[in-house]
C-alpha cells in the first residue's frame, strides 16, 4: 500500500469510527473541500470541525464503504458507498466519487461528487 494510500485508508478507518480528532489529524491545516461544481464547501480546520462534529455525533451507524480505489500520482480517488449518514438536506444513503489530492503526507484537497 503506497503512503498516499495509507493516508486516505486511515481518515475513512477515523471516519467510520467517528474520531474527529484522529480524522482531523490526515488533513492539512487548510484543507479545502469541494463539491462536485467546484463550490468550497469547507476550509480549514474549523470549518471541518464543525461540519464533522454534527455529523458525526449524529450518525452513530455512519460507514463508508470503499467499492473502489485508484492511485495516480498524488490522487487517490475512491468511490464510496456511504450508510448511516444523518445531516440535514442529505439522504441516510449516498454514493460519492472522491478525488483526494495528497501533499507532504497529509490530504490537501478533496472534492466529493455525490
Amino acid at each position: 500500500m503506497s503512503t498516499n494510500e495509507q493516508v486516505v485508508q486511515a481518515q475513512v478507518d477515523s471516519y467510520n469510527a467517528r474520531n474527529l480528532e484522529r480524522f482531523l489529524s490526515f488533513y492539512s491545516p487548510d484543507i479545502v473541500i469541494l463539491d462536485g461544481e467546484g463550490n468550497q464547501m469547507t476550509k480549514g480546520h474549523e470549518d471541518m470541525r464543525q461540519l464533522y462534529a454534527g455529523l458525526f455525533d449524529q450518525s452513530p451507524e455512519l460507514h463508508a464503504e470503499i467499492k473502489k480505489r485508484i492511485l495516480s500520482g498524488q490522487y487517490v480517488i475512491d468511490e464510496e458507498y456511504i450508510t448511516g449518514f444523518n445531516l440535514k438536506g442529505y439522504p441516510s444513503e449516498l454514493s460519492a466519487a472522491v478525488v483526494y489530492r495528497i501533499s507532504d503526507g497529509k490530504i490537501a484537497r478533496v472534492q466529493m461528487f455525490f
